[in-house]
């Protein structure tokens, strides 16, 4: 990790859960990491929480809808313009509504649409842009992606959302294929993991706190430090390896 030192990282959903634990690693290991999140609050806390530890890097707050491709596109500008581009992103944002194939909102589709999928296309396509015209060829894209992004459980409640992640599993492949047509040594991956103690399920049952606590109840599930640690292994491979894709579950998950 020592040649990441003092460059910049973009991490979104930096708020709570994987994305949260995924800023404090970066920030422990000296990198500059800019967190965004529709409401900051927390990463600002984090951010002191960092300073007040001594961590060698920084933790910088900014709110962003990533629902909202503008707001996106501002979040870049402003970045290039304090901070001179991102070396490093992480597409972590991500989220799931109960809505069934056959009797779903049209609403809640989209929602997981705009920020599933769009949003970490958005956000790649920028940070490709970024490292481009700086000439950065050793950056690297990693998408938080899930099991679900790789086979289709019996679960009504989540196959729309199960169908955004195959989706990632399919942009980081493309990806991956495009930068080395473009010749360059930037490198892509996904980290997919099943059931991590967040509070992933309290979102996606909103209406039922007890089916989303029992989610968790059930296994030792992953932790959201062990995504961070996914993170890490992969920033620090050699420039010549190319890690795809990290499935990883909880020892005792079934699917």
């Amino acid at each position: 990790m020592e040649r990441w030192k003092g460059r910049v990282a973009l991490v979104t959903g930096a708020s709570v859960g994987i994305g949260a634990a995924v800023a404090r690693a970066l920030v422990q290991r000296g990198m500059k990491v800019v967190g965004c999140a529709r409401s900051v609050d927390k990463i600002e806390k984090l951010a002191a929480e960092c300073q007040s530890a001594g961590y060698p890097g920084i933790l910088i707050p900014y709110k962003c809808d990533l629902s909202n491709e503008e707001e996106i596109l501002s979040m870049f500008s402003a970045i290039k313009t304090l901070h001179q581009g991102v070396d490093v992103c992480i597409n972590n944002a991500g989220l799931a509504r109960p809505e069934p194939l056959l009797s779903g909102k049209t609403e809640g589709w989209r929602m997981m649409i705009d920020v599933n999928v769009m949003a970490v296309s958005i956000c790649t396509r920028e940070v490709y842009r970024s490292m481009k015209e700086r000439s950065i060829d050793d950056g690297h894209i990693i998408n938080i992606n899930s099991m679900n992004g790789h086979s289709v459980v019996p679960q009504s409640v989540v196959h729309f959302y199960s169908a955004t992640k195959y989706a990632v599993t399919a942009l980081t492949e493309g990806l991956r294929q495009e930068l080395r047509e473009a010749k360059t040594h930037i490198r892509a991956t996904c980290i997919s993991p099943g059931l991590v103690e967040t509070g992933f399920a309290f979102k996606l049952h909103d209406n039922d706190p007890e089916r989303a606590a029992a989610t968790y109840e059930s296994i030792r599930c992953l932790k959201a430090e062990d995504m961070a640690n996914a993170v890490i292994y992969v920033l620090s491979a050699p420039p010549h390896v190319q890690i795809g894709d990290i499935q990883m579950r909880p020892t005792e998950q079934i699917s």
